[in-house]
């Protein structure tokens, strides 16, 4: 596990002090991967999804639950997607239409690119929103799940294999790869139990706004809803 460093509630005048001799820097091209949902966005869309189709405080419920660590992800979302059946796919407009990207989290995305970095989100939820953010904030690579239609509405079934805390260490690992980025220049940021094992590999592990197995589980933890803070934790030389 790695080592627990103090919580950031605001921002500071100076510089915050590094967690370990290894810290990625903005120096060299580096990556980060987060997570969507209540990460790179505020809300979580299965949650919204769920409001649509009226049974949206059942689902918020096996939600929180899920990133808490008390349910296993992949049966949790099986069960929640099951709920959503019959909805019609305009239902993805409304719901893009209202999330909002968290604070600070565009600021962060350009100044990275601004640096030679990339960036990267994955996603338990779905990208028939997903897709939309990232090109919004013109981020480099995303993988979410992706929900079965017929004759215009949700089947109640996610397509294919579902993205699951091992995908979320795999797309991280693979992406790092592909850019030809050292594990020392990579950085994981997210909030749910499923991030645990990307958040646990990378040269920096952030947990945000997290659970308390997630924030257990960081190197840092961060919990104050600006993701510009996570631009304090990389070096500059």
């Amino acid at each position: 596990m790695s080592q627990y460093f103090p919580t950031i509630e605001g921002m500071t005048d100076e510089p915050l002090q590094a967690p370990n001799e290894s810290t990625p820097t903005l120096a060299r091209p580096g990556i980060l991967v987060m997570d969507v949902d209540s990460t790179l966005i505020n809300q979580e869309v299965i949650d919204e999804l769920g409001v649509a189709a009226g049974v949206g405080e059942q689902i918020a419920a096996v939600t929180a639950r899920a990133m808490a660590g008390e349910l296993e992800f992949c049966e949790a979302l099986r069960e929640r997607v099951k709920l959503l059946a019959g909805l019609p796919v305009s239902v993805f407009d409304e719901v893009y239409r209202r999330v909002t990207f968290t604070d600070g989290a565009v600021d962060l995305i350009d100044a990275l690119h601004a640096h030679g970095w990339k960036v990267g989100v994955v996603s338990g939820g779905f990208h028939e929103v997903v897709d939309r953010l990232v090109a919004d904030v013109h981020i480099d690579h995303a993988l979410a799940n992706r929900l079965e239609v017929v004759d215009g509405r949700l089947t109640g079934r996610v397509l294919g294999d579902i993205v699951c805390k091992t995908t979320k260490l795999h797309a991280l690992q693979a992406w790092a790869k592909r850019d030809g980025i050292p594990n020392d220049q990579t950085v994981a940021v997210g909030d749910g139990a499923n991030d645990i094992p990307m958040i646990q590999a990378a040269g920096l592990g952030v947990a945000f706004c997290a659970k308390p197995k997630v924030q257990l589980a960081a190197q840092v933890a961060i919990n104050e809803r600006d993701l510009r803070h996570v631009l304090e934790l990389l070096s500059r030389d």
